[in-house]
Parts: structure tokens; sequence; C-alpha cells
């Protein structure tokens, strides 16, 4: 993973950029492992149900879904060691949450070979995009308001199938959403137990008690067997997802997570954090897994506490652990896949809840763009679909049409974020 010379890895004070053996046994400590630990609990909970979701909407098989799991978790555990260890600080990489919930709508009309093409071209866009230096240009060519519009308008769905889910299943959904909020009451309590974590716990427990839990196709292999897909390009799938994806990547993801680390004083490498999106993404496409990102809420989890200059570890510490949870992903799929529908679906969308936030936020909170975020929402959450491409793409498009038509004043200040 290469950078250009204004992004080489810091290096400690005795000049070192990476860490050896010792100094990272001296580094390493108690908060950071349990960061590392919070954090692929993270992971493993609330956007794994987004994944299973949006199977379950193509109606993937489990093998698919095991290779899926298996990709995000094994491939970026491996890339967050790397990079994390190259430049000693976190760098924490997962997928793109968003671009898994605009899967989950592609797939119900394209082929699941035409989506890994897509995946495939998306890793490229995204690594040529890194290798040309201009990742900020890229970052602002659509504007932050009609981008989160269109996250906003994919997103709702999710928040509206928790409602569904305490309507058709209120002992196992109702518990969990109590867990998540009541949670969030006091600070000190949320930062040692996520919502996300103990509302995932909470439902597990409603599960049992219920009788819900059904394991009634256990796994053939404990270790994952990662499928091969060979694939499949069209223009319909590359229109409809490849920019959608990369944008939610390089802008949405990468860019929160860029933001979280600065805020915890590191000086993350944008443009080697682009290229390694890239590349990575390119290889979990041959699994059929989503595209690579700098996540955000993981990142934050990382930096939660203890010294900037060893944090690093707590990346150390979650990269490891993912590499072990995506090898025993047929066991965590099956005992995912044994739970009911409505936990899947009030987990997954309790973990969107806060991004739907930032969304509309993002979206129609700055007074800029309003109108074109607010079209790009109302096309991305309909059923719109042209030419065989679904309604996130449309929404960007008429959205940037609409702000060029009624909202000429906001493009000519020159600031699109």
């Amino acid at each position: 993973m290469s950078a250009p010379s204004s992004e080489n890895p810091a290096t400690d004070v005795r000049g070192d950029p990476r860490p050896g053996l010792s100094s990272m046994m001296r580094d390493v400590g108690g908060i950071y492992v349990v960061n590392g630990i919070i954090g692929l609990i993270f992971a493993a909970s609330g956007p794994v149900a987004v994944i299973l979701a949006a199977g379950a909407a193509g109606d993937l098989t489990t093998a698919q879904l095991t290779s899926w799991i298996f990709g995000v978790f094994v491939l970026n555990g491996i890339l967050t060691v790397i990079a994390s260890w190259l430049y000693r600080m976190p760098l924490g990489f997962a997928w793109t949450i968003p671009g898994t919930v605009l899967v989950g709508s592609a797939v119900q009309h394209l082929a699941w070979s035409e989506v890994v093409g897509a995946f495939l071209l998306t890793g490229l866009l995204i690594l040529l995009i890194g290798l040309t230096g201009r990742v900020r240009a890229a970052m602002s060519a659509i504007p932050m308001p009609i981008v989160m519009g269109m996250v906003a308008g994919v997103f709702l769905q999710f928040g509206l199938d928790i409602v569904d889910a305490v309507g058709a299943d209120p002992w196992v959904a109702a518990p969990i959403v109590v867990a998540f909020f009541a949670l969030q009451f006091h600070g000190t309590v949320s930062r040692w137990m996520p919502p996300i974590i103990g509302a995932f716990v909470v439902g597990a427990v409603a599960v049992a008690a219920t009788g819900a839990f059904h394991l009634d196709d256990p796994p053939s292999s404990v270790m994952a067997v990662p499928v091969f897909t060979a694939p499949e390009f069209t223009l319909r799938a590359a229109l409809e997802l490849v920019v959608p994806l990369a944008i939610t990547v390089i802008v949405v993801q990468n860019g929160q997570g860029v933001a979280v680390l600065r805020v915890a004083g590191h000086r993350p490498p944008v443009n080697a954090i682009t290229v390694a999106c890239g590349v990575w993404s390119a290889l979990a496409a041959s699994v059929g897994a989503i595209s690579t990102c700098l996540t955000g809420p993981t990142n934050a989890l990382l930096v939660a506490g203890g010294r900037r200059e060893r944090q690093y570890t707590a990346a150390l510490t979650f990269g490891v652990l993912a590499v072990v949870v995506g090898l025993l992903a047929p066991m965590f799929v099956a005992l995912m896949q044994a739970m009911p529908s409505a936990f899947i679906a009030t987990v997954g969308g309790l973990a969107l809840l806060p991004a739907l936030q930032s969304a509309f936020r993002g979206a129609f909170g700055t007074g800029r763009f309003t109108m074109g975020a607010l079209v790009t929402f109302l096309v991305s959450v309909s059923d719109l679909t042209v030419l065989n491409i679904g309604s996130a793409f449309w929404g960007l498009i008429a959205g940037v049409l609409v702000s060029w038509a009624v909202e000429r004043v906001d493009f000519r200040t020159g600031n699109t974020e």
C-alpha cells in the first residue's frame, strides 16, 4: 500500500515507522483490547444483520452469505492489521453499510453475478480515484446534501422495518428497541456498553425466552469456504451500483472515518486509504463481498479511550478478531439465520438509526441544496426503475439537475460540502 510523500507513515521517537513486537507488547493495554473487542462486537451485530437482510431480499444461498461474511471480516481484518501497523494509528476497515442497503434493493432485480461484477468495477474506480491523488476533489464533485439525501432514502426502509417488526413480533422486537434507547440515557453507560450491542444481547435473550430460535440447518463445516462467483459485467448493474457504491465508500464512509480519526488527533492518509479501499474492494468482490471502507462507527470505538499513540493496538485487536470471526463464518451465519426475522430487522434497523439521523441532518440541516436533496430523497425512496436501473442512481441525477435549475447560487459559492 503506497502513499504520496505527504502521507508517509508517522515515525515514533526512534524514527521507526513500524512498531516491532516488543513495542507493540509495550503499547497494548486493557483499555485498547477492550475497545478492539467492542469494535468487533459492534461489527458482528447490527451491520451483519444488515447483510443478512440484504441477502434475504435477493434470496442468496447460505454459501453465498457465508462467503460474503468471510470476505468482509477476513480480508478487512487483514487490511486493518497491515494499515494500522504500517501507519502506527488506528485504521479500522470494514464494509460500506449504505452500499449494503443499496445492494439489498438491487439484488431483487439483478443477478448475483451482475452485482459481483459491479463490486469489481467499483473497486477499480475507487483505486483509480485514489491513484490520481484527487480524492478530495472527487468527494466534493456531488454536493454533500444531495449525497446524504440519497443515503436517507436508501436507509429509510430499514427504519420502517423496525416499526413493522414491533407490530409483527412484539415479544422479540420490543425488548430490543427498549434496550437500545434505555442504554442511551446515561453517557457513561453507553460508552462502556454501546446501545446496539446491548440491544443485540437483550434480543438474543428475548429470542431464547420465547423459543423463537430454530437451528434447522446446522453448518456443514466449521471453517469458511469462500465461494468464487464469476463476475458478469452489464451496463444496468454498472449504472445502478458502481457510482453510488463508490460515493458511499469515498464520501460517506471514508469521510466519516477520516473525520472521527482527525477529531481524536490522528492524521489519516486519505489518498492511501482510498487506494487500499480500491484494491481490497476488488479482492472482496472475488468472494462476493461488498466494498471496503474506513468505517466511522468502528473507528470511533477504537479511539474511545487511552493515549493517542497507543490506540493503534485497539485496531490490531479488532483486525485479528475479525479474521477469526470470518474464518468461522459458517457457524456465525447459521446462528444468525436461526434467529427470527424480527430480530434481524430490528437489530439491523437500529444499527442504521444514527446513520439515518445523520443523513437527514446532512441533507436538510445545512440550508444549501435543500430542494435537490429533497428530490433525491423522494426518488431514492421510491420504487422507480428506468432502463432496469434502480432509484438511488436516478435520485442522484434528479437531485443534481434540480439543484442546477433552482439552486445555482449554492453552486456559485464554490463549496459543495
